[in-house]
């Protein structure tokens, strides 16, 4: 007969090893053990009557000093430590980098606000002021490029060069994808595992998955382990309805700053994909259209177009797009 100590014993061993894994897995909302490649410090920022933090990396020149900065507006589903690469090739070239977590996001404070881009812009006006930098080029990606946009549209003299990378927005949602409340969202948002993340990001983000792509999803899926996922999931709502409710297509033609679009062809991203049909999927999102008309909409803009890449070029093609845009810039 087997000793019922032993038992105990082997049940309580593999319940610790579970826990174990479990926790090496888990990270925290705010990504307390998420080490980022440069040091990051903390706007303080006083919003709806809420104490909240921004976070940012201030990153100075390697090499000899050209005066310029450059400012990173990261995606949704990211946050700063997704720029390294890019942050490299700028301050070895003598660009002095900015790369904030918006309110919201990575390392910033996670509160429960209106969401909008036009106050998020003027966030990041306040950082730009409270570090002494009167003029940047803006590179935003994905839904950085949104807020870029209007970055740009409320910052003109402040803006030196609008960079668009794959940005979202370049059509209007509420067009063809139905209308979900914020609270229908939320309980889709807290459905989210490490392994939808990565299926996600598998068939939405790059034309062919590769293991460097997985530290993405430990970030990103990481999250979903944590006792406080639920507020990350309700700010992920929040921010998929501003998305949704706040367009930028309709103002591309007041912008009054150089304006340079890096398009990865392959992109085929729309903000509610999943509330869409097959066939409506085939119709929209297609990136090697919506690029060129979205030039053609602002006024003196170039377009940089990658074959073979999808919605993050700075990572599926690194060298290609740091050369393409330290050469816009």
């Amino acid at each position: 007969m087997i000793n019922k100590n032993i038992i105990l014993a082997l049940f309580l061993s593999l319940t610790c090893l579970t826990l174990q894994a479990q926790k090496a897995d888990t990270l925290s909302v705010t990504l307390e053990n998420v080490k980022y490649a440069y040091p990051v410090k903390f706007l303080p920022l006083n919003v709806e009557g809420q104490d909240v933090r921004m976070a940012y990396m201030d990153v100075a020149p390697a090499k000899m000093p050209n005066g310029r900065t450059v400012l990173l507006f990261h995606g949704k589903n990211f946050g700063g430590y997704y720029w390294t690469n890019v942050i490299q090739a700028l301050s070895n070239r003598g660009f002095r980098v900015i790369v904030p977590d918006q309110i919201g996001f990575g390392k910033s404070s996670k509160p429960f606000i209106h969401y909008s881009f036009h106050q998020m812009a003027s966030w990041n006006k306040a950082l730009l002021d409270h570090l002494g930098i009167p003029k940047a080029s803006v590179l935003g990606h994905s839904m950085g490029g949104m807020l870029a946009t209007r970055f740009a549209l409320m910052y003109p003299e402040q803006t030196e060069k609008l960079l668009l990378e794959n940005p979202i927005g370049l059509e209007d949602y509420r067009r063809f994808v139905p209308y979900v409340t914020t609270e229908q969202q939320y309980q889709t948002e807290l459905k989210s595992t490490a392994e939808s993340v990565r299926k996600y990001y598998q068939s939405s983000y790059f034309t062919v998955w590769k293991p460097e792509y997985e530290e993405l999803v430990r970030i990103a899926g990481g999250v979903t382990n944590s006792a406080d996922f639920p507020r990350w999931a309700k700010v992920a709502a929040l921010t998929f309805t501003m998305i949704y409710e706040q367009p930028v297509v309709y103002e591309f033609y007041n912008i009054k700053v150089p304006t340079v679009l890096f398009i990865g062809k392959e992109d085929k991203t729309i903000v509610g994909k999943g509330l869409l049909s097959p066939d409506q999927q085939a119709i929209y999102g297609q990136y090697k259209l919506l690029g060129k008309q979205t030039a053609a909409k602002i006024p003196g803009a170039k377009i940089v177009e990658f074959e073979a890449c999808g919605h993050i070029p700075h990572i599926e093609i690194p060298t290609e797009f740091n050369v393409a845009l330290l050469g816009a810039l």
